[in-house]
């Protein structure tokens, strides 16, 4: 028998179809279009309508020209996008360096009490916003506050101010009051990333007399660059849909004279109404349009500019 023979009797070998994996996804799959996907196409089709004669009606982006283009929408809707960028600056500047710090602490190996510092500083992360809302509005109230007694023990109390009923600094304490509650996320990412580092490298640093804070700035933080990037997206996806928290501190109108007042709570005035202001189903829907493409392009500049530039860092 040839070898032209022995080739042809060569059966090639198929391999068998999973069909197991598509089964136990498609549950998944169908919660996740449902809740999500179907949402999601359904509002943007709605930003291309709107009721005229009281039938819905196709106008194109005539609700987008009316968004940016009319006094009104555009001057509430530049208010919030701006204060949506202090919001993100802000947790971009307090929350996630200070994760970063606390994470590399707890991460010191001669550390006592771990486990208590890592629970006690992830709690309040667990908390409903709610709670957490309702507790620092009794904090900082000037009338039955502790805030001003707890300054006036150590001689401070000049310094306290009605900072929640303030157009200036309002919009500054609700951020710092969403820094507290969600700081444990970026610190319990940044300490599993931190415990990933692999020992050799640890010991080869230690070899050539790099310890301390000089190990974490030169070896370990290059390292959790990726992990970093990851809580950078994640604030960014988080603070844009942010809602929960000023509604319960400053409610809708995200006061004092919408000064706390973000996309979020834009949106839920436009499409739900509030007051003395009817809902607008299609405006609402243009509103989460923009919202959506603006979350689109920071977590597309994250995929494929910044992430591409930090592979190299990765194990």
């Amino acid at each position: 028998m040839s070898e032209t023979d022995n080739v042809a009797d060569i059966v090639p070998i198929r391999r068998p179809v999973r069909w197991h994996i598509f089964v136990f996804m498609l549950p998944a799959l169908i919660v996740y279009s449902a809740v999500m996907v179907l949402p999601l196409i359904e509002t943007l089709r709605l930003s291309l309508y709107n009721t005229v004669d009281g039938q819905p009606a196709f106008v194109g982006l005539a609700n987008f020209k009316v968004l940016f283009g009319d006094a009104r929408w555009a001057r509430d809707f530049w208010n919030a996008l701006v204060n949506n960028l202090i919001f993100f600056a802000i947790h971009m500047c307090v929350q996630n360096p200070i994760g970063v710090a606390l994470a590399a602490l707890l991460s010191v190996p001669k550390l006592r009490g771990v486990a208590f510092y890592r629970t006690a500083m992830f709690l309040p992360t667990l908390l409903s916003f709610v709670i957490v809302g309702f507790i620092w509005k009794l904090i900082l109230s000037p009338i039955w506050g502790v805030a001003p007694w707890m300054l006036d023990l150590i001689g401070l109390k000049f310094l306290f101010a009605p900072w929640l009923g303030k157009s200036g600094s309002a919009l500054i304490a609700v951020s710092l009051i969403s820094n507290w509650q969600y700081i444990g996320i970026p610190m319990m990412l940044i300490y599993a990333a931190l415990l990933s580092i692999p020992e050799e490298v640890i010991e080869a640093a230690e070899c050539d007399g790099i310890t301390g804070w000089a190990q974490f700035w030169k070896i370990k933080l290059p390292l959790i660059l990726p992990a970093i990037g990851i809580i950078s997206i994640l604030t960014f996806v988080g603070n844009f849909n942010a809602f929960d928290l000023i509604y319960t501190v400053q409610g809708a109108l995200a006061g004092p004279d919408m000064s706390t007042d973000i996309l979020g709570t834009l949106l839920y005035r436009t499409f739900f109404g509030f007051q003395l202001q009817l809902g607008d189903r299609s405006m609402g829907a243009t509103i989460a349009t923009v919202m959506f493409l603006i979350i689109l392009a920071g977590v597309s500049l994250y995929l494929f500019v910044i992430q591409r530039r930090m592979r190299r860092y990765q194990f």
